[in-house]
């Protein structure tokens, strides 16, 4: 079949991926979608088994630190067009671990970066690279006020400095040697298939095994909530209607405090579960904060949607109760993927 656009979606078995990945084979049968993906402990196929069998998709088990294989991987599939998701994103790991967020992050960015504009060559027209970031890049807020797309970078930890690295060499190679770069920087993604370390799968799966639930330090942290279908969708929107060369912030005009979220959480499982009210709310346990917390997060997505249209479908309570119904409906899913080395994470990251 001739395909209009062969477009790689790198990190297409992560969490906000593979729903990226599922919305372009099934929306556009025209495109050919190539995921490419290095199935880290975060990257997993079955989050894809109800596409992998589709006319228009491609798996290819690549990392973005060969810089060989993804240029064959780029001629192979005469890939038009990039979206770049992959990537560490768990802040607690980042302080763990931060050379692997260096490597992935700033490098396999760069090698992306450099692959593509070796293989177009010049011919950009029609095409399209684009970065998928996030609001950590931009620091924290004070009690008021919002991140813009021209708030001036500030990253705290080395996840945000890794993504604000990858950021700067986006715009770099824009400028210098005009690859048709587009970014979009988004707020905390929830919802279906989430890997269980960071905050809303981990205690819904907690809450199921009645295990306490650490929140850090006062628990006063505010971050702004958007639902992985959301993001999904505006993403969709960006790739084939944002200005090149621009950025676009999107968020879900919906902001919580951690120990109000984790409130509403335990209530909507013990109802789902069966349970007495506010039992599960007894498990929650105040642990040590981590360092170079940030305070509060707030994304202003007026941009998005007055100049593309684009506004979220789903009230945050709405889209807490999908997901808690997806994990409640797919717990093999969920012990698959918290055994083994999830185990050792655990322990080390909350001990």
């Amino acid at each position: 079949m001739h395909y209009q656009k062969h477009i790689l979606i790198t990190g297409g078995a992560g969490f906000i991926g593979s729903h990226v990945v599922r919305l372009f084979v099934n929306r556009y049968p025209q495109y050919r979608i190539v995921n490419l993906d290095a199935l880290t402990y975060a990257g997993n196929l079955e989050n894809l088994t109800d596409i992998e069998n589709q006319p228009n998709y491609v798996f290819t088990h690549t990392n973005l630190l060969n810089p060989q294989a993804l240029a064959a991987v780029l001629e192979q599939f005469t890939i038009t067009d990039v979206v770049h998701l992959a990537a560490e994103s768990h802040v607690d790991r980042s302080i763990l671990s931060p050379l692997d967020f260096v490597y992935t992050n700033i490098i396999g960015t760069v090698n992306l970066l450099q692959a593509a504009k070796v293989y177009w060559n010049g011919q950009y027209e029609g095409k399209r690279f684009y970065h998928i970031s996030t609001d950590e890049v931009y620091g924290a807020l004070g009690d008021t006020g919002f991140f813009t797309e021209t708030t001036p970078y500030q990253p705290h930890s080395p996840y945000s400095a890794s993504k604000a690295s990858s950021d700067h060499f986006v715009r770099a190679y824009a400028d210098t040697y005009g690859l048709p770069t587009i970014i979009s920087n988004c707020s905390n993604n929830y919802g279906p298939f989430h890997f269980p370390e960071k905050l809303i799968p981990l205690f819904i799966n907690n809450i199921i095994e009645r295990k306490p639930l650490p929140v850090y330090g006062d628990g006063l942290y505010t971050r702004d909530w958007l639902f992985v279908k959301d993001h999904a969708t505006a993403i969709d929107v960006v790739f084939h209607r944002g200005k090149l060369h621009d950025t676009y912030n999107i968020g879900g005009f919906n902001e919580w405090r951690n120990i109000d979220l984790v409130k509403l959480l335990c209530q909507l499982m013990d109802e789902k579960l069966g349970r007495p009210a506010g039992e599960s709310a007894e498990l929650i346990t105040y642990v040590k904060d981590r360092p170079g917390h940030d305070r509060r997060y707030a994304i202003d997505a007026t941009k998005i949607n007055a100049e593309l249209g684009w506004a979220p479908s789903v009230t945050f309570e709405e889209g807490l109760a999908q997901t808690i119904d997806w994990y409640l409906a797919n717990t093999p899913w969920l012990q698959r993927v918290t055994s083994g080395v999830y185990q050792q994470y655990y322990k080390t990251q909350y001990a």
